[in-house]
């Protein structure tokens, strides 16, 4: 019997590679959407009056229910309960919805008195209705897109443990950030002559691809575990996750480290991506188009080194040093932005820290996701994941309306000029020095870190690949 089944789909290298691209499609499609406003800022806040604060508002919106309402909580145990394949589904509706939610908060339809109007508008007078709306999608979005990266953490480490592992999630975040770089190409273009909605539109159609990429998912994983009765989902029972399995999760302190390491980490990544257009359109007096387009290089760096990466530590390990070496490289990035004079802060100097940003995008995440199988026991992976996710969350929600704040707080009186169609730039020293900070502290982690792995033996150094 043993002999039947010691073949199976996992064993194969096409079945693996096709179940990682079906998985990864529809994170690129989901990170177009993510972003697919950060370009528009200026636009947004000439044609809907969106302030720094609210743009910041709005970006934070998108996990707000993740965080306060713990749905990345219960995300991870239905993914631990339920399995891969129904998580993924449930979680590519909830994008659709909320997205479709978000696409009739920018639209002329709703701005033009629609379903609605009257009452976002009648109440908290300063946050425009449309940004209400278009808050309310991008927090049922957020709950979706969130899971799906729960579920597809756990999904790969399902099919690639003990294999290519960190190559595969490297991969996988590659192709996602491939999202990245065709929205900030796309969004602006599409957007022209102030038709915000039709970018908006065009990527939640994007997203229905993605709910179909999952669909198809679906029975590729349902082949396997015909296959593999030793599948997360058919555990023995002694093996089945339990409520009282999360302690051991919160009171690990090397798992709480990376989840702070984490949170830190991406608080100064993600946010800054909302707001680098409107910076550089500042700095450089660049169009939207133009500095859309020079940020957009910022994922191509990390689409590159992230596989690589991902196969030297497969096979050499160093996880835990690349952490710390990337978050030092974070910290350089955004001190670049904030102590350059404008007289010398260049095109070359642009591109310059944004290179150093990507590298530094492909060293965190390609060593920091495929350590954390070696940190917790593969029954609690997908609430582990969620977890690190959820505390996430919560530096993602926060940040973006921190820095929309200060952004407003440390130029007066100039989101009121570009309101009022005059020409002014902001000052962007003081968001850029907030983004720095946490790199800073995301540094020491990644010291303490090391230092945990050290007298542990985790194994955070050591290659994933077994021989």
């Amino acid at each position: 019997m043993t002999e039947k089944i010691s073949f199976t789909l996992r064993e194969s290298p096409v079945a693996r590679w096709v179940a990682l691209v079906l998985l990864a499609s529809t994170m690129f499609f989901a990170y177009m959407f993510i972003d697919v406003l950060a370009p528009l800022s200026t636009m947004l806040e000439q044609n809907l009056k969106w302030s720094p604060d609210t743009f910041g508002t709005v970006a934070g919106s998108e996990y707000f229910l993740n965080v306060f309402v713990f749905f990345l909580i219960f995300a991870g145990i239905i993914l631990d309960k339920m399995g891969v394949r129904f998580t993924a589904i449930l979680s590519g509706i909830v994008m659709v919805a909320g997205a479709s939610i978000k696409l009739y908060g920018v639209s002329e339809l709703f701005n033009n008195g629609g379903f609605g109007y009257e009452f976002f508008n009648s109440f908290w007078v300063d946050f425009p209705g449309s940004a209400k709306v278009a808050s309310i999608g991008f927090a049922i979005f957020g709950c979706g897109v969130e899971m799906a990266g729960v579920t597809v953490s756990k999904g790969i480490v399902k099919w690639f443990k003990g294999k290519e592992l960190a190559l595969a999630m490297g991969l996988e975040m590659a192709i996602a950030r491939l999202g990245v770089f065709a929205v900030f190409r796309l969004s602006p273009v599409l957007a022209a002559s102030g038709m915000i909605s039709r970018s908006v539109g065009v990527v939640t159609l994007f997203l229905l691809i993605g709910l179909l990429t999952f669909i198809i998912y679906f029975f590729l994983d349902k082949k396997l575990e015909t296959q593999d009765k030793n599948a997360t989902e058919q555990a023995d029972p002694e093996e089945e996750f339990k409520i009282s399995d999360l302690k051991a999760i919160f009171t690990s302190k090397t798992f709480l480290i990376v989840a702070g390491l984490c949170v830190l980490f991406y608080s100064a990544i993600f946010p800054f991506q909302k707001f680098a257009t409107g910076m550089l359109e500042s700095r450089l007096n660049m169009t939207t188009s133009e500095a859309s387009s020079l940020f957009s290089y910022f994922p191509i760096g990390a689409m590159i080194l992230t596989p690589l990466l991902g196969w030297f530590i497969d096979n050499r390990g160093k996880g835990a040093s690349m952490l710390m070496i990337g978050s030092m490289l974070l910290v350089i990035c955004h001190l670049i932005f904030a102590l350059t004079p404008t007289a010398y802060f260049t095109f070359g100097i642009a591109l310059t820290a944004i290179i150093i940003l990507g590298i530094s995008f492909s060293l965190v995440p390609a060593a920091l996701w495929p350590s954390v199988p070696k940190l917790v026991d593969n029954r609690v992976l997908g609430s582990a994941y969620s977890i690190i996710f959820w505390i996430q969350n919560i530096g993602l929600m926060l940040t973006p309306i921190v820095i929309g704040w200060a952004l407003k707080a440390s130029n007066p009186g100039v989101a009121e000029q570009i309101a009022g169609g005059e020409i002014a730039k902001y000052n962007y020293a003081v968001p850029m020095f907030i983004f720095a900070g946490l790199g800073v502290i995301a540094f020491i982690l990644g010291i303490w870190l090391k230092s945990e792995d050290k007298k542990k033996g985790y194994g955070l150094e050591l290659p994933n690949v077994k021989k």
